[in-house]
This record gives C-alpha cells, structure tokens and sequence, in this order.
C-alpha cells in the first residue's frame, strides 16, 4: 500500500534511538524527508544522516530555550510532526523519594516539551498535516515505579485529545500511540527500568524482563519498528478522518474497560 508519503517533511523529536530512531527510519523508507532532534547524535543517528533523507539537529527539548532553538534552526513547512522525546526514571522508593526536581525535570521532557514543540511548529504545519503523539500505556495505567512519568504520560494523552478538537478547524489531524514496554534501553539498557529494578529488588535483571513479559498475553517486549509502522499509518494521508485518537500498542496488556 502506498502511504502516500513521498515528498513530505516530517519533524521527528527523541530521534537518536530507540522509537524515535526507528520512525525516522520508517519514515524516509515512505519516502519523507526527516529532520531529528535529540540532545546529542548517536553512532546510529549518525549513519542514518549518512544514507540521506534524514538530516539532525541537537537539541535540549527539556527546555523553552532548546525548543526554540531546534524550531528556528528548522526551516520551512512541516507535513508531520511526531512528539516522541521522553524518558521514564525508575523510582523505586516510590512516591517520597520524587523531588521537586525530579517532577519538574519529568514534566519538562515528557509533556511540556511535546506542548512546546507543537506550539511552535503548528503555523508551519501545512493543511491535512498530522501530528503524533508518542504517550504511553502508563497514560491510563499509571504505576508507582513511573509515577512522574505517569502523570506526565497522562498530560500528552488530553492534551492530544483537546488539540484534536481545535486543529480539526486548520485541517490538522492529532493522535496518540500508547505502546508498552518496548525493546528499547529505556526499559532494556545498563540504567533501563529492569536494570535500576533489579539493583533495588535483589531480582536479576532477566528476571524482571521475564516478569514485565508475562504481564503482555503475547509474552514479549513491542519492538521499535512496530511503533513505528503505526507511527507511519497515522502520518498517512490515507487516514485522513483519523483523529484525536488514541492506539495502543502493548500485546494485549491493557484490561478491559
């Protein structure tokens, strides 16, 4: 199926690994042009840029300053926007042992920086342009060991929802993609969630890994890639009356409500 991508330009942020990395990737083999953020460049990001089609700009996203510099060195219209930068800190001392700092460092990263990147590309974004929302399956199954991140989770799932109510006027479409744990280091790295668990816990690492899959029906991890082909059909012009939408990808870990 021809998604319809050829010759658009499309702003992925958190683009040097993980999801963010593999959506660029899926994205330019639709035939788009990219432009990545990330705080810095990685081996990969980098071999990416290599190829073609994929051009990055290192960016603190944590901050007002850092948005506005990554837009004004983006030039141009924008066809799709993917909020995907975060980061989910394990705290496994639960809920008193979360600063101030910690929350405010959270809420920077995982919703103000989606609020402030949309905020400053949508008078670029052309008619029937999209906007993806990377959430998570800790949007409506908040847990203790993310609380931070939970809440801020929570944040980008209304604040896609209401967007989508206004944008539709401007022709804009916005959804949410909500995965579970995916493949990635944030969950699978020396400083991942099963890692920092693990050191807390006495558990080996595998063993939280094992218990995290046994949670999912389907008993594994969503890999990257599978994000992003979902990243991909939302983008699609194909889907023009999809919106405000949220889509989960857990293997069936969320219940029934």
């Amino acid at each position: 199926m021809d998604m319809e991508l050829a010759g658009l330009r499309a702003v992925v942020t958190g683009a040097s690994r993980g999801i963010g990395l593999a959506v660029a990737r899926a994205l330019i083999a639709e035939g788009a042009e990219v432009i990545g953020a990330a705080r810095g460049a990685t081996d990969e990001s980098a071999a990416l840029e290599s190829e073609g089609g994929f051009t990055f700009v290192a960016a603190d996203l944590g901050s007002a300053a850092g948005v506005e510099a990554f837009a004004d060195a983006v030039a141009g219209d924008v066809d799709v926007l993917v909020n995907n930068v975060g980061s989910a800190p394990p705290r496994p001392g639960g809920f008193a042992s979360i600063t101030d700092d910690d929350w405010q460092r959270t809420l920077e990263l995982n919703l103000l920086a989606c609020v402030r990147v949309t905020r400053s590309f949508l008078p670029r974004l052309t008619p029937g342009a999209a906007i993806v929302n990377i959430a998570s399956e800790n949007s409506l199954l908040p847990d203790p060991l993310v609380m931070d991140y939970s809440a801020a989770k929570a944040g980008v799932l209304s604040f896609t929802k209401s967007l989508a109510k206004q944008a539709a006027a401007q022709g804009l479409r916005v959804n949410a993609i909500s995965p579970g744990p995916v493949a990635t280091d944030l969950w699978l790295g020396g400083n991942g969630v099963a890692a920092v668990v693990s050191g807390a816990t006495g558990q080996s690492a595998d063993d939280v890994r094992r218990g995290a899959e046994a949670a999912m029906p389907t008993g594994r991890f969503t890999r990257p890639e599978e994000v992003a082909d979902l990243v991909v059909v939302l983008a699609s012009p194909r889907f023009a009356n999809v919106s405000g939408a949220e889509f989960v990808i857990d293997g069936g870990m969320r219940p029934t409500i």
